[in-house]
């Protein structure tokens, strides 16, 4: 026992619900199904009729009558009476579910408007043909321009409606979720396809109400019941005043007036931008579109603060009455960028950088410093070769300058000269350590020269070597003392040659009274250095 003979009524009711779902009647179908049945078995099963196609079930309803669910399915295919079966078993159930289908497969509205648009190709009478072709003089030229002339006014074929682009999903929920686009794209994308279809104004709402989703879908299905017949336009009104923005037309050119650009915004994104609001003021009615050219061009006059070169080059004061139009004007100015920016490159300068004419003041002491350093050594280098008398005198002279100088400049880097860093090769004097007790009048270096060898990395330790051959010792900086390579040390008397003992009868006590005086010279020198 099919559907049909149980409740006649249920034909009737798979109209209306395709009406109140906006479905083709010719692609959908009622499956009357148990309770506890659940929607991807309902599809499953359905799928394993092939010439329904793909199944997608969009709507479940109670029926207290026969106590079950009736459940409409829209079919990718077009159901055919004579392929589809009347009832279908379930895989795996006992009982096969009933399906309902409209008797008589309404004409789509495709095949409609194919149909009348070949009667209106066809439709020039013969007067028409003769009014076309009677006005040519018999040429050849006169004909094909007439023939065109009758092309012209036919029509092009309807686009067939199967192969247009769905609209992208819209619920209306703030944030925007994953895959749904926000109100103005959504917006723009279905008023290009409301303006530029050839499709009935039927299919144009079919395909708005299809890509809603939520809250969106909601406030139009309300909109149905008080207006059944709602046009596309009609849609998108109602979509834009419960989810837009609730600015007037007058407020939104105020916004519009206050626009500028901003520092770091190139002259032709801060346009865009203006023409992206100026749509808005056209769209709510608060300016015309005749005076759009002339408003543009003033509300950039103002709102570029920071190109005002740029737009003298353009000269807009000087166009203001025969303004450009929006891509005429953007053309003008990317090439005026482009210029600019290859100017930019060519004109590319150099900075010079200048040295500085004049030396820090402690730089030049420094230098004053250690050039009076360098003179007191060679000083002391000198009065070794000298009489006893001169040496004393140039000695103290020579302290005494030494201790002025050092006292007047009290600098940490001028206390960081005196303990200069030894190189390789440079002659010291050892730190006589085996001195004990009160010795003021002994001399606390001894008075062997040694070399310089070598200095351990990161430490004021050093390797020295008799300068006369011997082994080699490691000494800290503090236990040595530079002399020069000037200061010449005297041999003893036991270590002279027979030649010089014999030129120098009383050798040996002027080997004392010299050693003495060095003695004496080395300890001046350093308390001069230590004070």
């Amino acid at each position: 026992m099919t559907a049909y003979s149980i409740y006649p009524g249920l034909v009737d009711e798979l109209k209306g619900w395709c009406r109140g779902e906006m479905l083709n009647e010719a692609h959908a179908l009622m499956v009357i199904v148990p309770e506890d049945v659940d929607i991807s078995q309902i599809e499953d099963t359905l799928h394993s009729v092939k010439c329904l196609g793909r199944v997608r079930v969009r709507g479940r309803m109670y029926n207290s009558k026969l106590e079950s669910l009736t459940v409409l399915c829209e079919c990718k295919e077009v159901v055919d009476l004579s392929k589809v079966p009347p009832d279908i078993l379930p895989t795996g159930g006992l009982v096969a579910w009933p399906i309902v289908m409209v008797t008589q497969s309404p004409v789509s509205p495709s095949a409609t408007s194919r149909a009348e648009q070949k009667d209106s190709s066809t439709a020039v009478d013969d007067s028409n043909i003769q009014e076309l072709l009677g006005a040519h003089d018999g040429s050849a030229e006169s004909i094909i321009r007439a023939v065109g002339d009758l092309l012209s006014k036919i029509e092009k074929p309807v686009s067939d409606s199967s192969s247009y682009r769905r609209l992208r999903v819209f619920s209306g929920t703030v944030p925007t979720p994953a895959g749904e686009e926000p109100l103005e794209h959504w917006l723009e994308q279905a008023r290009l396809m409301v303006e530029e279809s050839d499709c009935s104004d039927k299919e144009k709402r079919r395909r708005i109400m299809e890509s809603l989703r939520g809250p969106a879908w909601s406030i139009i299905k309300a909109a149905r019941v008080t207006t059944a017949d709602l046009k596309p336009e009609q849609c998108l009104e109602i979509i834009e005043s419960a989810f837009g923005s609730a600015e007037s037309g007058e407020e939104l050119y105020i916004t519009f007036r206050l626009m500028q650009q901003q520092p770091s915004e190139k002259l032709s994104d801060f346009f865009k931008r203006l023409e992206q609001a100026m749509t808005k003021v056209i769209q709510r009615g608060g300016l015309s579109v005749a005076a759009a050219n002339r408003v543009r061009v003033e509300q950039l006059l103002r709102g570029a603060v920071a190109a005002d070169l740029m737009l003298v080059n353009l000269k807009l004061r000087e166009r203001k009455e025969n303004p450009p139009s929006f891509l005429e004007l953007l053309s003008e100015i990317r090439s005026e960028e482009e210029y600019e920016a290859s100017r930019a490159k060519l004109n590319s300068t150099v900075h010079k950088i200048q040295a500085k004419a004049e030396v820090d003041n402690k730089q030049t002491e420094i230098q004053t410093l250690k050039t009076e350093l360098k003179e007191v050594k060679a000083m002391f280098a000198s009065m070794a070769a000298t009489p006893h008398g001169t040496v004393k005198e140039e000695t103290s002279a020579g302290s005494s300058m030494k201790a002025t100088t050092f006292e007047s400049c009290p600098d940490p880097e001028v206390t960081a000269l005196k303990k200069q860093v030894l190189d390789v090769g440079d002659r010291v004097l050892l730190k006589n350590l085996g001195l004990r007790g009160k010795h003021k009048l002994q001399s606390r270096w001894s008075s062997l020269p040694y070399l310089v060898v070598d200095k351990m990395p990161n430490l004021p330790v050093y390797k020295v070597k008799p300068e006369r051959g011997g082994g080699v010792k490691t000494i800290h900086r503090d236990h040595l003392l530079p002399i020069g390579q000037s200061v010449r040390m005297l041999e003893s008397p036991g270590n002279a040659s027979p030649g010089k003992t014999r030129k120098h009868s009383n050798s040996n006590q002027t080997y004392q009274k010299v050693q003495k005086e060095t003695q004496t010279h080395l300890f001046e020198m350093t308390e001069s250095s230590e004070s």
